[in-house]
């Protein structure tokens, strides 16, 4: 399940075939900044997750960080002739894969969209570099957006695909698994109202809905804080 900041286009991807799950979230543009790209985020999301699911849908076998960096390039390639790539601020996105591949299950993050497993205990795969940078202001995450010392996102370098996370767990013994925009973990990560194993319960038991509606009750009565208040909340649960 997807759904949408209130009043807003969605800016999180989704998709899912036969033994895999794609799931990006689009980085919303700070007001007045000049990203050099007359496309969205929005419309990168759908390009290049498109690209992803049609690569993974092939069943080759491409290892993963490869698969993500074609996407990127061929996404690029799509755009190069009406927007500057070499713009810094140009639209991003984070990536979560997963992937069945015989008696493993595979899986990749490239930023901060969380994937969480179950294998008879809780194991979280996050990037988490993003919450460490020296500086929050438009300069400073504009230096460390792709570079090396910052952190890493689905933008207009392919050589970025590769400083994703990525590994993979034994088939048996794996309850359940969820791949979330960081939109969707917020009650474990920003509200802190749960734990993931009671996230991953909720998801089970109830659904994503019920898991989105509870997170919009919680952003409504939150106070100030860093970040947006509301955010696209995406959330995919695979049981094995």
């Amino acid at each position: 399940m997807s759904e949408a900041t209130p009043g807003r286009e969605n800016e999180d991807f989704v998709a899912a075939g036969p033994g895999w799950v794609v799931l990006l979230d689009g980085a919303t543009a700070p007001a007045g900044v000049d990203s050099g790209c007359r496309h969205d985020p929005a419309w990168l999301v759908r390009r290049l997750g498109g690209r992803i699911a049609a690569l993974l849908a092939l069943e080759d076998g491409q290892p993963l960080p490869d698969l993500v960096a074609e996407a990127i390039k061929v996404t690029g390639e799509g755009h190069t002739g009406t927007c500057d790539l070499e713009n810094p601020d140009s639209p991003s996105a984070t990536v979560s894969l997963l992937r069945r591949r015989g008696a493993a299950v595979e899986w990749f993050v490239l930023a901060d969209s969380p994937i969480v497993m179950d294998v008879g205990e809780v194991r979280v795969f996050r990037d988490d570099r993003v919450d460490h940078l020296p500086s929050y202001t438009l300069e400073g995450v504009r230096s460390s957006r792709n570079a090396p010392g910052g952190f890493w996102v689905a933008s207009t370098k392919p050589e970025a695909a590769y400083e994703g996370l990525t590994g993979e767990v034994p088939v048996e013994g794996l309850r359940r698994a969820a791949v979330l925009s960081d939109g969707a973990s917020r009650l474990v990560e920003r509200f802190g109202r749960m734990g993931w194993d009671d996230l991953l319960r909720l998801l089970d038991e109830e659904g994503p809905r019920e898991l989105v509606r509870r997170t919009r009750q919680a952003e409504a009565s939150a106070t100030a804080a860093r970040g947006k208040r509301y955010d696209d909340a995406t959330a995919v649960l695979v049981r094995f």
